[in-house]
């Protein structure tokens, strides 16, 4: 049972699924009534990493690359697809974070392709999947490097000052960790299907175990070494997929990056579904990069990991099986054919009774 195989590095993209083929004439017509300078006839490729908003390499007869970005055909789910949100965000970072994405346009209209998409600009360099290529990392040192930049990328993110970037508003207040806990409930009950465990005990764990907010800060929502893209010295150029992105905990940030850390003591089930090389020689343990995450917050949040961090983990296990469970409810139904998803109905029960034996 395997999550995801390797793919190609640097990742140009491949044909496109038949199930996710866009109108190419509607959107040349669009980016010339915007005056983007796009040169038809215009080349179209898949990236087939995701599993949730669709991403897609758009070449014109210039050569031109940029990416384009959109929710799934027949998605309404506004809060995971909001290609304005994931938009604005990027465009608040250009300024103050260098890997961020430089936005090129965004419509909001869903006549053009079916839905909201935007365009920004297309960062060639390396993206890790299950493995390390040899001339990224020749050593454990230069791995442990590797691993230590992108855990001081997420501090980096984190220390964003969301007022001066203009994204203060994202930010609703007190109660962000109980608004997780029970947003992604709702979620799993909605998407639930009978293949899967009910799961009640662990909600109610969560539920009644909510640690305090710590101060709010920027959050990713989605940090793992596939949405980071390095160059060829291994340097981090490029921060990925922002539509979960908001202002809230950050502590849940790093619990929900951490549900996808499978490191190299870890049972063998659970190492056939590891979605990056996090079990790699010289790669920190899960214990390690809350260490040295908390180190470099310091204060409050720092204090939370240590007193807090059995809820954080099992919430980050919680939150990625629901992920999960919402995209095999997808392909049960019909609604998304891509063979990659044919196993996520045994990956939810793994996370599952992974987050239940950590409640003990």
């Amino acid at each position: 049972m395997v999550l995801l195989v390797d793919k190609a590095i640097p990742d140009r993209g491949s044909e496109v699924r038949s199930e996710d083929t866009l109108d190419l004439a509607a959107l040349l017509e669009w980016a010339t009534e915007k005056g983007l300078g796009l040169t038809g006839p215009l080349g179209l490729l898949q990236f087939q990493g995701g599993a949730s908003n669709l991403t897609y390499l758009v070449t014109d007869a210039t050569g031109l690359s940029l990416v384009l970005r959109k929710p799934p055909h027949g998605v309404k789910a506004a809060s995971a697809h909001d290609m304005g949100r994931e938009a604005r965000v990027l465009s608040a970072l250009g300024p103050v974070l260098a890997p961020a994405p430089n936005v090129i346009a965004y419509c909001e209209s869903s006549t053009v392709l079916g839905a909201p998409f935007y365009l920004m600009e297309y960062i060639p360099g390396h993206i890790l999947s299950t493995s390390i290529p040899e001339d990224l990392a020749h050593s454990d040192t230069d791995i442990r490097a590797l691993c230590e930049s992108m855990v001081d990328a997420l501090v980096q993110v984190h220390q964003v000052n969301v007022t001066e970037v203009g994204l203060a508003d994202l930010d609703r207040g007190e109660g962000y960790v109980s608004r997780q806990v029970s947003g992604w409930s709702k979620r799993y009950r909605d998407s639930r299907t009978l293949d899967v465990p009910d799961a009640e005990e662990l909600m109610a764990w969560l539920e009644l175990n909510q640690p305090p907010d710590v101060p709010h800060t920027l959050i990713h929502g989605d940090w793992r070494f596939d949405n980071l893209v390095l160059n060829s010295s291994g340097e981090l150029i490029g921060i990925l997929d922002w539509e979960m992105s908001t202002v809230g905990d950050p502590c849940m940030d790093l619990g929900a990056a951490l549900a996808y850390w499978v490191q190299a003591d870890d049972d063998p089930d659970y190492l056939n579904v590891r979605m990056q090389p996090t079990d790699a020689h010289g790669m920190l343990t899960r214990a390690q990069v809350v260490e040295r995450y908390g180190q470099l917050m310091g204060g409050q949040v720092r204090q939370s990991l240590e007193q807090n961090w059995q809820f954080y983990e099992i919430y980050g296990l919680f939150r990625l099986a629901v992920i999960i469970q919402q995209i095999w409810a997808r392909y049960q139904s019909g609604a998304t054919t891509n063979p990659r998803f044919a196993t996520f109905g045994a990956v939810v029960n793994m996370l599952i009774a992974r987050a239940q034996t950590g409640r003990s």
